[in-house]
């Protein structure tokens, strides 16, 4: 679901400060597409939203989100919106961003520690 090592090497490059940020960024944007996609009604705008999602989800290591946004990119691609896919997503964003959260805050606990 999460690619931990993508999440721990952005973390190492960009440091603790910025990848709060870059973080809370990432959850703004998700945010803002996954509504978008949901009231999509041209292909082409949903092809690239869910492509920039899948960028977006790729940075922090949300690995599943991005597989599903590849998958529902190449079907917009030949025209086809499927709504079930945004459900689909939301569903995933969700459980992932749980996991997520829970690591970020023992990877916290673990450097306040230090």
């Amino acid at each position: 679901m999460i690619d931990w090592e993508q999440l721990h090497e952005l973390r190492a490059e960009v440091g603790e400060d910025a990848f709060s940020d870059v973080v809370a960024l990432f959850m703004e944007e998700v945010a803002a597409i996954l509504v978008r996609l949901g009231r999509a009604d041209d292909p082409t705008a949903f092809e690239d939203d869910l492509h920039l999602l899948k960028g977006t989800a790729l940075n922090l290591g949300f690995a599943e989100l991005a597989t599903l946004c590849a998958e529902g990119e190449a079907r917009a691609a030949h025209g086809v919106i499927e709504a079930d896919r945004v459900a689909a997503l939301e569903r995933c964003y969700e459980q992932s961003r749980r996991i997520f959260l829970d690591e970020i805050a023992g990877m916290r606990r673990t450097v306040a520690a230090q």
